[in-house]
């Protein structure tokens, strides 16, 4: 790999994210200089940054760091950590412009865990650290170029190429967040023309075969670069079938697909689910990148690794896990969805919004319109829910909030009155009562009303649906577990619900 770049990798975060051993790692993997603003302090002042803090106060010690952080800024490439207030400096800030932005992400109480009881100066003030931390969180979201979840060797090294691209500047302004995972984890690509800017994970020896359906087929088939072939499917649901998967099997057959090769999954959630599953089984598995064309499947189906088909009895019985080598999300590709299309994605807006609450509920809440930040906050959100939990073990079953009702209800209605959207909005409202948070209820039912989803169903057959939940994939020893919600960013899973309260959400939602 070529080490010369032509921007500094900026390593930022909050205290205890793991910043300088990140920063360390990725130097030694690229055979480069890594320079650290705390130790450049030290060298110069002959104090640790506790010390500076505590000797000169705060106002003395941001300006040293503030000369620091420029004059590393202003030296040949290389890889830098940046100390945990530095951006609080506008010149800082103006300067990183020139550079890609590396935001390792850390949980409130890991971090807290790591640094409590240490000589930093809120290393035994908890309530400081927590008002701290919020603070400065929209700050790191917006700077940040490139987002982990985790600082560990094996995903720093898995990154490393896309890190590459991103310092020689061939992925544009392309924003990338990293999915950690088995292997190393992959890279999730947000931005405008992020098909072709976006570092496509192959060698040059293999081929792009397209997997799309009849809506969207024509439309962005040929924008793939060096696509070889395109598989087309019918657009729909009752497409997803293990019939539909074997025509797709045998065209890849037709075309010599290998191992070496890579599908290409080009559309919504039934595209990817099943070019997924399709590529997870040919050949014991082949690798698989995601496109995804609607909103649903841009912040939410596209990324984790579910892939599967639906049965008669219920929607996605049979699947696998097989994880995308990469995911490239263009929020351009939405503008030829229609309007329930659209409205059925911003249920999985609102749902991701409740399990992430903070800034992503503040905008959602509000009523922000779907823009960027919104779906790369989404995607973010799910990526590191999966990162702690890829096979649905424990904390993945949050994502299943509003989708214990709304499967049912899907099937209930024999998967043609509903889309999955609308049909998920009236699952979160059922799991909404069910959470006992009235005034959450009614927030989130303004938000669905407004966006032109259901928020009751006079059609709806409330035994059927009762009957549906007990068809749920994640039923354990003959329970259902339901995932409920009692304030933004509070979620539980694994909940037992009474039947006659079970029965009580169902009905509100007929009337």
């Amino acid at each position: 790999m070529e080490p010369a770049l032509n921007r500094s990798l900026v390593f930022i975060g909050f205290m205890g994210a793991g910043k300088s051993t990140a920063a360390r790692r990725t130097a030694e993997l690229l055979g480069i200089h890594c320079s650290d603003s705390d130790e450049l302090i030290e060298e110069k002042t002959g104090l640790s940054a506790a010390q500076h803090f505590e000797a000169h106060g705060e106002p003395a010690f941001r300006a040293a760091e503030e000369a620091a952080v420029l004059e590393l800024l202003a030296q040949p490439p290389q890889v830098i950590s940046l100390g945990g207030g530095s951006l609080g400096s506008v010149a800082v800030v103006e300067a990183l412009e020139d550079h890609v932005t590396v935001l390792l992400d850390v949980d409130l109480d890991v971090a807290w865990a790591r640094i409590q009881g240490s000589d930093r100066p809120l290393g035994r003030d908890r309530a400081g650290f927590e008002y701290l931390y919020h603070e400065r969180e929209a700050v790191y979201r917006e700077l940040a170029d490139a987002n982990f979840s985790s600082s560990d060797s094996d995903v720093i090294e898995a990154a490393l190429p896309s890190l590459v691209s991103m310092a020689h500047g061939s992925a544009g302004s392309l924003r990338m967040l990293w999915a950690a995972g088995p292997g190393g984890g992959y890279p999730v690509w947000v931005g405008e023309d992020a098909l072709a800017h976006a570092p496509w994970p192959l060698p040059v020896e293999s081929r792009r075969i397209v997997v799309s359906d009849t809506n969207v087929g024509d439309l962005y088939a040929g924008k793939i670069p060096h696509a070889s072939g395109l598989i087309e499917i019918p657009a729909g649901e009752e497409s997803k079938t293990l019939q539909t998967a074997e025509s797709v099997w045998h065209a890849l057959v037709e075309q010599h697909a290998t191992r070496a090769d890579h599908i290409v999954a080009v559309g919504g959630g039934v595209v990817g689910d099943l070019a997924g599953f399709c590529a997870g089984t040919y050949q014991r598995g082949v690798p698989v990148v995601q496109v995804p064309t609607t909103l649903v499947a841009q912040v939410d189906s596209a990324f984790g690794g579910k892939t599967g088909v639906d049965l008669p009895e219920a929607k996605n019985y049979v699947g696998i896990y097989h994880q995308p080598s990469a995911v490239i999300v263009d929020p351009a590709l939405l503008a030829s969805l229609p309007p329930e299309q659209m409205a059925a994605g911003y249920a999985e807006v609102v749902k991701t919004a409740l399990i992430a609450g903070g800034l992503l509920w503040e905008r959602v809440g509000g009523g922000d319109g779907i823009d960027e930040q919104i779906i790369r906050e989404c995607a973010r959100t799910k990526l590191a829910v999966v990162a702690a939990d890829e096979r649905d073990a424990g904390p993945r079953q949050k994502l299943n909030l509003g989708h214990t009702v709304g499967h049912a209800i899907e099937a209930a209605t024999g998967y043609s009155v509903l889309n999955h959207g609308e049909a998920i909005s009236l699952g979160l409202l059922a799991a909404l009562r069910l959470s006992d948070n009235d005034e959450l209820r009614a927030e989130v039912k303004a938000l669905l009303a407004a966006a032109g989803l259901p928020t009751s169903f006079a059609g709806l057959d409330v035994e059927a649906v009762l009957e549906a939940t007990t068809l749920d994939k994640k039923r354990l020893r003959g329970d259902v577990p339901f995932v409920l919600c009692s304030d933004p960013g509070s979620v539980r899973y694994g909940v037992e619900v009474d039947e006659r309260e079970l029965r009580a959400a169902v009905e509100e939602l007929v009337a």
